[in-house]
């Protein structure tokens, strides 16, 4: 089936159901947490401004958040560089998301009998690991919730835009205040990915406790490969 812009948000919506879209950002990022966020947007929504994050300029996703903020519901869920390293990114992103679900259905602030559908961008999500340790996810799904990935969430589902959104802002927020903490890094600017800046500083400063070690340890073997490769250059 070729996927059509909106098409589980139209279904759903048609019925008068809900969807939730779930997202990720940080999850390439040699520092900081993974942050995950859940949102279900109100039926039938036409606001023009939900969009996948990355390509929307800072000021565009602020509005944008505001209107979040104001007319859905979400959740927010975080995963810092210790679990990262413990459980792996893949593992710590899906841990995460159905965290950030787990706690929207928690808050009782819709009916779960409302929700018909579960999208999240790329990262499959078990309904049978959430139904061991949620009842209402149970209820859920003896009523028929459903749970569908596929990539470029963000630019056929609108809910799953909403989340990259609601992530985006959250977690560059986050980094913005760490930046205070540790200036040296300049996390305000690189918000943790590996940009040229940001690696030149890990070389000439070392790395602060909030780095991802799962992740440095493969950009240590490499520079030491180089390394190793001009002093044979220079030996010959």
């Amino acid at each position: 089936m070729k996927l059509t812009k909106n098409f589980y948000e139209n279904k759903a919506w048609q019925n008068n159901k809900l969807v939730c879209g779930l997202d990720e950002v940080g999850r390439g990022c040699l520092a900081g947490p993974v942050v995950t966020a859940a949102c279900v947007l109100p039926v039938n929504t036409n606001y023009n401004n939900l969009k996948d994050s990355k390509i929307m300029t800072k000021q565009e996703r602020e509005e944008a958040f505001v209107w979040i903020n104001k007319n859905c519901f979400y959740s927010i869920a975080i995963f810092d560089h210790k679990k990262i390293d413990k459980f792996n990114i893949y593992q710590a992103t899906k841990l995460a998301m159905q965290k950030a679900l787990l706690q929207l259905i928690y808050q009782n602030k819709f009916n779960i009998l409302d929700l018909e559908f579960v999208l999240s961008d790329a990262m499959p999500l078990s309904p049978f690991a959430l139904s061991a340790v949620a009842c209402h996810v149970v209820e859920g799904l003896k009523n028929g919730l459903e749970f569908y990935h596929f990539p470029k969430g963000e630019t056929y589902s609108t809910s799953i835009a909403a989340a990259s959104i609601v992530a985006k802002v959250f977690r560059d927020n986050l980094m913005d205040k760490i930046n205070n903490i540790f200036p040296e890094f300049n996390f305000k600017a690189h918000k943790g990915y590996g940009t040229s800046e940001h690696l030149n500083i890990i070389n000439s400063n070392g790395i602060s406790i909030i780095h991802r070690k799962s992740f440095l340890g493969k950009i240590q073997a490499k520079n030491n490969l180089i390394k190793n490769h001009e002093k044979q250059i220079c030996l010959f």
